[in-house]
């Protein structure tokens, strides 16, 4: 179902940017208190943009999957992703953008803009990370691959760390999909639907809103 239109302004996307605002906002507050930013966290409905200097994750796992979500146009849909998931994550030098046209008030486009992690001794640390990717370019390097496995046995019974198919997620259990010990990704640009934690751990965290079109990359 198409979001409401008033005015030009689908209030259904403008809703959607705000959301991961406050969020981030409430968390600064719990993280100046515990000296550390801690949060379990989900953006989705809107494609966005990723850049990092480097992801290093253990556990990794790949497979196919359906998100769904609002397009640049601003019609809502399906859209076909590849879920990249990690037991655990470190990354360094992260950029998350989110760009919104047509604001009310005379305000246009506007740019979320969130960064962290930018000193590479204190990087951005995750637990039970999944990514639904629509692009992704990086140099990439793997430790110990399996490719070509079953999505449904992704999880390695020997292995209590390791992670299988996102709760809840749409994807074949008998789809193509691999995994591998560690993955190394640097240079990293990715277009994403959907980015959700156990837990994400913010160092150096700086939210800006932005007069503009001005993503990450």
């Amino acid at each position: 179902m198409s979001s409401q239109v008033r005015g030009g302004t689908r209030w259904k996307r403008f809703a959607l940017v705000m959301v991961p605002s406050v969020a981030a906002t409430a968390a600064v507050g719990i993280g100046l208190a515990q000296g550390a930013l801690a949060a379990s966290f989900s953006v989705s409905g809107q494609s966005f943009k990723v850049t990092a200097d480097s992801l290093v994750g253990h556990n990794f796992v790949q497979y196919g999957s359906v998100a769904t979500g609002t397009d640049p146009q601003g019609k809502d849909g399906a859209h076909a992703v590849a879920v990249s998931g990690f037991s655990d994550a470190t990354i360094t030098n992260m950029c998350q953008s989110v760009v919104t046209p047509n604001l009310p008030f005379g305000l246009g486009t506007v740019t979320l803009r969130l960064t962290a992690g930018t000193n590479p001794q204190k990087p951005v640390e995750a637990t039970n990370l999944y990514l639904d990717i629509a692009e992704l370019n990086a140099d990439a390097e793997f430790k110990n691959i399996d490719i070509g496995v079953a999505a449904g046995s992704l999880r390695n019974p020997n292995n209590p760390d390791s992670i299988g198919i996102q709760p809840r997620t749409q994807a074949n259990p008998n789809g193509f999909a691999q995994r591998a010990e560690e993955a190394k990704l640097t240079n990293v640009q990715q277009t994403a639907w959907a980015t959700t934690a156990g837990t994400f751990k913010l160092s150096n965290l700086s939210l800006r809103l932005k007069s503009g079109d001005k993503p990450c990359y």
